[in-house]
């Protein structure tokens, strides 16, 4: 069983550290520009810090779900992949935010499509493994004859 889910689980880890970094990031920035919690607002340099945190944070369950559904059901090598091409460029959203707010669309765009491909493994896996445990049709089976 951990064959098939190793690499998914390295993934969720780096996802994991990388979260633990953008927060890091954010108490750095607080100490920088004197801003204490509860507060949210101050310089921009700060507000875009941490906005992008919070961004982040705000989009790391939906990436969970889809990572772990993606690998469980349609390929993990693939879902992991997707994975590691996920959080580059939620890091390059990041540091591109901190910099300036317009430097962080690309790589917002790039992430969302990452998503998008890791929501269509998701359907393709758990839709073929329905058809085959419910109905007893083996989709590929189909296509390949």
């Amino acid at each position: 069983m951990l064959d098939q889910i190793h690499l998914l689980a390295a993934v969720t880890l780096l996802g994991v550290l990388e979260q633990a970094y953008f927060f890091l990031q954010v108490i750095y920035a607080r100490r920088a520009f004197g801003i204490s919690p509860p507060k949210i607002s101050g310089p921009p340099e700060f507000e875009r810090i941490f906005r992008a945190q919070v961004n982040s944070s705000e989009y790391f369950p939906i990436f969970l779900a889809l990572l772990w559904q993606a690998g469980l059901f349609f390929h993990q090598g693939l879902a992991a992949a997707l994975g590691l091409l996920y959080l580059y460029a939620r890091y390059c959203y990041f540091m591109g935010y901190k910099t300036s707010s317009s430097e962080r669309l690309a790589p917002i765009y790039f992430s969302t499509g990452v998503l998008w491909i890791l929501i269509a493994a998701s359907v393709l896996g758990i839709l073929h493994f329905c058809l085959s445990h419910y109905l007893g049709l083996n989709v590929l089976q189909l296509l390949t004859a």
